[in-house]
């Protein structure tokens, strides 16, 4: 039972291992025999000595090294490794040292040479290959599956590759000239791509490789589920399923640099972050809003009191029509109680005394 657990321990490691050392996949190799140098020579050592240079600066994490070895012109050596951007240090270095050490069995006495691996490349020459694009030569790799709707997986294969393309010439990106890209071919389906330059060459040398690269596809690689085209200068790989680290690849976008804040001219004054002249020219755009705002009511309120003043005139001239109509009134009251003298001498008697009531201040009073 211990052993079993032990077993049950031990398993994750030992498949940890596989997958590390199935990731060691030899593909290609190109070294062509135009010059060659004789194994005793200045230019064996000098090479010998680059590429123990490039095993040792893999071992320092970095995914892609170039450098040089020797001094005079003819038995210089130029060479570079690349990985792949999703591998992980361990991975990358057990990638160079088996392709340094496998690329001298392969091109013993070739001075030019390319090696292609799963996860990395070596590349090494006579002549200066640093940031200068190589897209020569070209090799095809295909998955020999046919996709069901070719016309459709074409489509969506070239968007997703130019996404990738423009990805990988983002110079933002903490993966300088690596890009990984998906897509959904179907509900069960999911298109994985990636896409990598070296990173000394230009983002114009860059795109110039990479497009090509990808124009190739509907040559080499048309209807079927999976392909790659390799360059010493860079390579272009689709599958329908994961062949690369997506956990090493999710990293977010940095966010947007920041806007720099406005330039101060001379006579311009900042006031809460922003210039005068800004704010003048926001309140030359809002004074036709205020202008509009404040015209309607100005109007109706110059109306209402039109109106009042009317309604209160109205008033007046029906109020003294009243007051002329009361004085008619009280006239032809007073008129109405004027009597003649013979009249008055009739209602009392001839002034009689019997009819006397009383004196006052304007004469007697009869009844």
């Amino acid at each position: 039972m211990s052993l079993f657990f032990f077993f049950l321990l031990l398993l994750p490691s030992l498949f940890s291992f596989t997958i590390e050392a199935q990731q060691q996949t030899y593909l290609l190799h190109y070294c062509p025999n135009t010059t060659i140098f004789s194994p005793n020579s200045t230019y064996k050592t000098n090479l010998d000595r680059l590429l123990i240079s490039l095993t040792s600066n893999a071992t320092a994490g970095s995914f892609f090294h170039n450098t040089t070895t020797g001094k005079h012109n003819s038995d210089i050596v130029y060479g570079l490794f690349l990985c792949r951007g999703d591998v992980s240090t361990k991975g990358c270095q057990d990638c160079v040292s088996t392709a340094t050490k496998d690329v001298i069995q392969r091109c013993p006495v070739e001075k030019t040479a390319v090696i292609w691996y799963d996860n990395c490349l070596i590349h090494y020459s006579n002549q200066s290959i640093f940031s200068t694009p190589a897209m020569v030569p070209k090799f095809y790799l295909i998955n020999t599956g046919n996709v069901s709707n070719q016309e459709r997986f074409n489509q969506i294969l070239a968007t997703t590759m130019n996404d990738g393309a423009a990805l990988a010439l983002n110079d933002t990106l903490p993966l300088k000239k690596f890009a990984t890209s998906e897509a959904n071919v179907s509900r069960f389906q999911t298109l994985y791509s990636l896409l990598q330059c070296t990173p000394d060459l230009t983002t114009s040398d860059c795109n110039t490789c990479l497009r090509g690269a990808i124009a190739d596809l509907p040559n080499c690689c048309d209807g079927k589920q999976g392909g790659r085209v390799l360059t010493p200068s860079c390579s272009i790989r689709y599958e329908l399923y994961p062949f690369y680290n997506q956990t090493a690849v999710s990293v977010s976008a940095p966010p947007p640099p920041l806007t720099p804040p406005p330039a101060i001219t001379p006579g311009s004054v900042i006031l809460s972050g922003k210039s005068k002249d800004t704010l003048q020219g926001k309140s030359k755009n809002t004074l036709p809003i205020i202008i509009a705002i404040i015209a309607p009511i100005a109007v109706s309120v110059l109306l209402l009191f039109l109106c009042c003043c009317l309604l209160k005139r109205r008033a007046r001239k029906k109020y003294k029509a009243v007051e002329e109509e009361n004085e008619k009134d009280d006239i032809s009251a007073i008129e109405s109680l004027q009597y003649d003298f013979s009249t008055m001498e009739v209602a009392t008697n001839n002034f009689s005394y019997s009819n006397k009531l009383g004196e006052g201040g304007f004469g007697q009073v009869y009844k």
